[in-house]
């Protein structure tokens, strides 16, 4: 498995372990209060695992390999550790008769054994997984923009409650997070990969959502990868880009690039799901049953997404490494050289 370690020069934790430990619990708290009130989200319970075959677990770039396991007492049939929970909320919403303009939001764990181990990345993650029913006449980039809007004051609040409690963490997020399209950094920035365009958008605005993730773009790039059955990155918009998804992105000052916080967007609905399945060239997904309850005409338009608990904690607490805030496994020279630079695994 790949390590990679950023070592901030002369980093010392603006809290002890002690003073860490309390903050995650007022963070965590205050956030999904926020989040609650704000989106209209009911708190539900959801699963740890999911049956084997059944489409629902969360593929993400579509190579990660799930944790899975046999159940003695179901004859050994298999479940999945879920990696998310971005098809499960969908159905959750019409099983549980989720009214349009309300959702639901939960506690997700999971855990990725394929992950690349750094600074903020951990086999074990969690996050607030949301998802939330919309009309039809929602599935448009402006109703997109105002959901991130909405979700960016909920940031907003919640660092300010950091400042209340702990008065040396001094704000820094903007006023106002700033949209651009994937296709738009591309022209701005031919010669960067992605990632150094985000690290060079966030630096100057401090918030970005850079929307469109997933499918092709013009310059012959896919900005990130995406499932194809999860969000909706074929859809045009009214300003001729593709896209009706993204990312929030805050620029970290400890670690001094773009920090991914949420992967978020509309869902797909059967015609961008089968466009999608196609350029990935996986129709086979269609016989299986979240892909065959959608393209029956069963699931409602959602929009919804993840937002990573310990990855929001570490930023709000000024952390150079997520195994600051959560309990996991790391390799020995990363817990080393972390110890070498007063950072403090758990």
């Amino acid at each position: 498995m790949k390590t990679q370690l950023y070592l901030p020069k002369d980093y010392a934790p603006l809290l002890d372990i002690k003073q860490t430990e309390h903050a995650i619990t007022v963070i965590k708290d205050t956030f999904q209060m926020f989040l609650s009130a704000e989106l209209f989200l009911r708190r539900v319970t959801a699963p740890l695992y999911v049956l084997k075959g059944t489409g629902i677990n969360d593929d993400l770039n579509g190579t990660e390999r799930p944790v899975t396991f046999p159940i003695k007492a179901m004859q050994d049939r298999e479940v999945e550790i879920v990696h998310s929970l971005a098809k499960w909320k969908r159905m959750a919403l019409v099983d549980y008769e989720i009214e349009p303009g309300f959702g639901v939001y939960t506690d997700m764990n999971a855990l990725r054994p394929d992950e690349d181990l750094d600074n903020t990345h951990s086999v074990y993650v969690d996050q607030w997984d949301w998802e939330k029913h919309i009309n039809p006449e929602n599935r448009n980039l402006d109703y997109l923009k105002s959901v991130v809007t909405r979700l960016y004051e909920v940031i907003k609040k919640t660092e300010f409650v950091v400042y209340e409690k702990y008065p040396r963490i001094t704000p820094l997020l903007p006023e106002h997070i700033t949209f651009i399209h994937a296709e738009e950094l591309c022209e701005m920035y031919p010669k960067l990969s992605p990632k150094e365009r985000e690290d060079e958008i966030t630096r100057q605005y401090g918030a970005v959502f850079v929307i469109g993730i997933g499918g092709v773009m013009p310059c012959g790039e896919r900005h990130d990868g995406r499932a194809p059955d999860y969000d909706d990155w074929s859809t045009p918009t009214k300003k001729n880009f593709k896209g009706l998804n993204g990312d929030i992105l805050l620029w970290n000052p400890v670690l001094k690039k773009a920090f991914e916080i949420s992967s978020m967007g509309i869902r797909v609905n059967a015609e961008s799901l089968i466009t999608q399945l196609e350029e990935h060239d996986q129709t086979q997904r269609k016989e299986l049953l979240f892909h065959k309850r959608l393209l029956a005409g069963e699931l409602c338009d959602s929009i919804g997404g993840g937002i990573g608990q310990s990855r929001l904690t570490m930023f709000f607490l000024r952390k150079a490494h997520i195994g600051e805030i959560q309990a996991s496994v790391w390799p020995e020279e990363m817990r080393k050289l972390c110890n070498e630079h007063n950072i403090i695994l758990l």
